[in-house]
Parts: C-alpha cells; sequence; structure tokens
C-alpha cells in the first residue's frame, strides 16, 4: 500500500486545489522565462535574417540597430568587388504607423533588394516580393493577410508573403518592401512641401542614402579581413554577425534583459520558498499520523516515503499544469514568448531540488515526533 497516494486521496480536493496554485505560480514563472528568450530572439531576429557575415555601416556608429547609419547606396558596388565578397546587398530600416481594419499598427519596415542578400529567409505562405514597386511581405503579428493591402506612406502596398519571428528589438513585426520603396518612404514629403521643394529645385541627398550595406563571403573567404579593409576607408566601419549581435545584446535590449533577468530571479526564489513552506506545512498538519505509524512500529522509511513522494507528486503536478497553461496561451501574448524544452527540464530540476530539500526538513520534524503523542487528545 502506497501510504503516499492514500494521503493524498484522503484530503484529494485539498492537494488538487494546493497542486492548482502551484501550478499558475509556475506558469508565471516559465512566462517570465519564455519572455526573457523572446526579449533576445526579437532583437536577433532581423539582424539573423539576412544570414549576412560582414555589415558595412556609417563610420563612428554601431550599426543600423544600435544607432542612426547612412551610407551612399553606391556603397554596395564597392563592396561587392572586394576579394572573397560573393554578394553584397544595400538595406535599410524604419519604423511607421499605418491604420488597418480601424487599427494603428507599428510596423519595422525593411527595404532591401530582391535577388541580393537582405530579405526575409524564408516565406511561411504565399510568395517573395516580384515587382519593383508597391509589394510587401509581412510577419505573421501583423495580422496582415495575402492579398491585402496597406497603406504606408501616401502609396497603399499589396501583401504578397507572410514569414514568421520577423521582428525588432522592441517587438515591432517587420514589413519588406523593395528598397527603392522603403527609400521613397523615408524621404517622403506632403504634397504641398514637395510642390515647394520642386520649385526650389531641390535635390534630397539622402535619398541617395542606405543604412548598411550587407556582404556574404565565399566559403574560404577571411571575414575579419574584410572587415579591417573596410573600416580603413574613411567614412564606412564594418562589423561582422557577431559583433553586431554583440552590440545589439549589450546595448540596444541589455538594460530591458537584465531587469526582466531580475525579476525572474526574484520570482524563482519566492517560488522555492512557498513550495518549501507548503510541503512544510503538509508534514506539520501529519505529525499525530506520523506519530501513529511510529506507534505501530512503521520503519523510519515508510515515513521518509511518505512525505518525500507527496513533496515530489506536488512539485511534477504544479510543474506540469504550469507548463500545460504557459503554452495553451503564451501564443496571447503581446510580446513573443519563446519557450525551449530546455528551459522546462531546468525548471523541472529546480523543483525537484526544493522538493528534496523542503522535505528533508520535514522529516527532521517527522524524525523527532514521540510515538505517544499518537494517544493524545
Amino acid at each position: 500500500m502506497n501510504l503516499a497516494l492514500k494521503d493524498i486521496r484522503h484530503g484529494l480536493f485539498r492537494f488538487v486545489l494546493t497542486c492548482f496554485g502551484l501550478g499558475l505560480l509556475m506558469t508565471v514563472v516559465l512566462a517570465m522565462i519564455g519572455i526573457y528568450n523572446g526579449l533576445v530572439s526579437d532583437a536577433l531576429a532581423v539582424v539573423k535574417a539576412p544570414a549576412a557575415d560582414v555589415w558595412v555601416v556609417e563610420a563612428g556608429t554601431k550599426g543600423p540597430f544600435a544607432e542612426a547609419s547612412n551610407i551612399p547606396l553606391t556603397t554596395r558596388d564597392a563592396v561587392v568587388r572586394m576579394p572573397g565578397v560573393a554578394e553584397a546587398g544595400a538595406v535599410n530600416y524604419q519604423n511607421v504607423e499605418a491604420s488597418h481594419a480601424g487599427q494603428t499598427l507599428r510596423l519595422y519596415v525593411i527595404g532591401y533588394e530582391p535577388g541580393r542578400p537582405g530579405g526575409p529567409r524564408a516565406i511561411a505562405e504565399g510568395r517573395s516580393i516580384g515587382a519593383s514597386h508597391f509589394e510587401l511581405v509581412a510577419d505573421r503579428k501583423t495580422g496582415l493577410l495575402p492579398g491585402e493591402t496597406i497603406r504606408l506612406g501616401r502609396n497603399r502596398f499589396t501583401v504578397v508573403g507572410l514569414v514568421e519571428g520577423a521582428m525588432n528589438a522592441g517587438g515591432d513585426p517587420a514589413v519588406y518592401v523593395t528598397l527603392s520603396d522603403a527609400m521613397a518612404l523615408q524621404t517622403e514629403l506632403d504634397p504641398a512641401a514637395q510642390r515647394v521643394q520642386a520649385a526650389r529645385g531641390a535635390v534630397s541627398v539622402k535619398s541617395a542614402s542606405v543604412a548598411a550595406v550587407i556582404a556574404r563571403m565565399a566559403p574560404g573567404a577571411d571575414v575579419d579581413l574584410l572587415a579591417a579593409t573596410v573600416r580603413q576607408w574613411k567614412h564606412l566601419a564594418a562589423l561582422t554577425q557577431a559583433e553586431q549581435e554583440e552590440i545589439l545584446l549589450s546595448s540596444v535590449v541589455d538594460l530591458a534583459r537584465r531587469q526582466i533577468g531580475l525579476f525572474l530571479g526574484i520570482l524563482l526564489s519566492v517560488s522555492a520558498v512557498v513550495i518549501a513552506l507548503i510541503i512544510y506545512t503538509m508534514t506539520m498538519e501529519k505529525l499525530k499520523q506520523i506519530a501513529t505509524l511510529k506507534l505501530i512500529g512503521a520503519p523510519d522509511r515508510t515515513i521518509v516515503g511518505l512525505i518525500v513522494q507527496q513533496a515530489l507528486i506536488l512539485g511534477a503536478s504544479g510543474w506540469g499544469i504550469g507548463l500545460v497553461l504557459i503554452l495553451t496561451v503564451k501564443d496571447y501574448f503581446p510580446r513573443r514568448v519563446v519557450l525551449e524544452p530546455f528551459n522546462a527540464m531546468v525548471l523541472a530540476a529546480i523543483i525537484a531540488a526544493v522538493c528534496l530539500l523542503s522535505s528533508a526538513l520535514g522529516v527532521r520534524a517527522a524524525m523527532k515526533v514521540d510515538p505517544a503523542t499518537a494517544l493524545g487528545s
């Protein structure tokens, strides 16, 4: 006869309620882990999508994500002719707001040259951009569907494809357009101001500028050598892919990442204390039953098994409920929640360790119980 299960059945409703409460707490812990992972994943999503080896940016800046960068579009032609470069493409990045279906969408517009590096890595639905103007590929988080249109600036763009996981460090979903459309959108003026500029004969210098040029190297080519060569140019700087990712994590999202990490640490500590208190309280409430077991000659291992098994069942139930709940609701969070199997396994190990340590306190109290207390009132 398993005394742990028999005792659970005796107070089933209370035990289930305790497990559900613990499961809700584990849901919050798993949610914070997922939000932390999602913050890092979102920050790196756009920079990883082009599969670049080197980022050529404006001298004195940290690239198009941490700081504003403007370099001549002709830089792309100079970079692609350098030894070891297989292909290169110019890109632009900007945040815009657009109205769609009665709602205001905040979008991260990425301009790239179709057929060159800089576009989406994989199309999840629909097709890639095929026209030179007024087509876009959107992230699913935008809520846009293939065939729909949305106004960006003064022009309407047709959604031709969807991607997944494309967003900036702020969590704004991305849309991909051609570089020429992105440059036009960036330099657009209202009609009245445009007429004034045309009358003055003004020419926009910025319209021929891009945020960065990304290069992919030929197999076996030296990435560091290319970056060092570009840095010798007067108005340009170069960052390797690893350096670009490090800048994003150490500057753009560092404060938010540390804050969420600290909160997660506090939450884990509180959860450990709560689990310990629940298990210890459950043991203390059974001291008279434990005394009775001792009185009838039950061995110590039976009492230890009762306490440890109940603690582990409680922890496993709470972890399981929390995991099911977070997997059910994670897609409804405003920010992406990324939960890896490794995260769930680490949390399970932490819960098991806390349960064992807490049950050790309960066992210590149980071993001190005098069997004679079972005969008291």
